[in-house]
């Protein structure tokens, strides 16, 4: 069986040795380096602020970031937004909960994934995988829109409609999403487009 780990380096490593952490307990950090480092991942830098994430963003540009929602001096749906205003990346939130608020603002700031606290190997293997496939997506949505603020509208569109295929239809987010790409391109329609369609449809039903 194909270890959960060398799936991540296979699918990620290439795009993102680099990682920033930014959480202000000390003991995550520590855990997260570590968890990481067993899974090939370099980690060039820690913050223990938003403020801080964002300068050392800055500076080292890493090819993923995993950032705690609540730090001082900015959030991190602030930091984020910040950070994916200058160069897109892979952005993996760590937070206590999730809800539909914070999801959509989530998405509208460029975040790819959710890790849900307590922070295991388990639930960070499959967090990663996610972050750079959405953030994939994203890359696809950006080539349609030049404007980094469509983009983001668009790729929440995209994430409802995905939302609906996969549980009407039992697939795999990924599968969800060839399904928009594909009727994109048989159209040739954006997947704006397709996605409203799709949200229309679900909501006459």
């Amino acid at each position: 069986m194909l270890n959960a780990g060398k799936v991540v380096k296979k699918k990620a490593m290439k795009e993102a040795c680099a990682v920033l952490i930014a959480e202000d307990n000390a003991t995550v950090r520590k855990l997260l380096s570590s968890q990481l480092a067993t899974l090939g991942f370099d980690v060039v830098a820690t913050a223990s602020t938003g403020r801080e994430a964002c300068a050392l963003y800055n500076k080292f540009k890493p090819g993923l970031v995993i950032m705690d929602i609540k730090m001082p001096e900015m959030d991190g749906i602030e930091a984020a937004r910040l950070m994916t205003s200058s160069m897109p990346v892979p952005i993996i939130l760590i937070t206590g909960h999730s809800s539909d608020a914070l999801v959509d603002r989530a998405i509208e700031s460029g975040v790819s994934a959710y890790l849900l606290k307590p922070i295991t190997k388990k639930n960070l293997v499959p967090a990663i995988r996610l972050a750079f496939a959405r953030h994939s997506e994203f890359r696809t949505l950006k080539e349609e829109v030049n404007d980094l603020k469509q983009a983001l509208e668009t790729r929440k569109l995209v994430e409802r409609a995905k939302g609906i295929l996969m549980k009407r239809l039992n697939l795999s987010e990924e599968e969800a999403f060839k399904i928009l790409q594909s009727r994109s391109q048989q159209e040739n329609k954006k997947l704006k487009d397709i996605a409203e369609i799709v949200i229309t449809a679900s909501e006459l039903l």
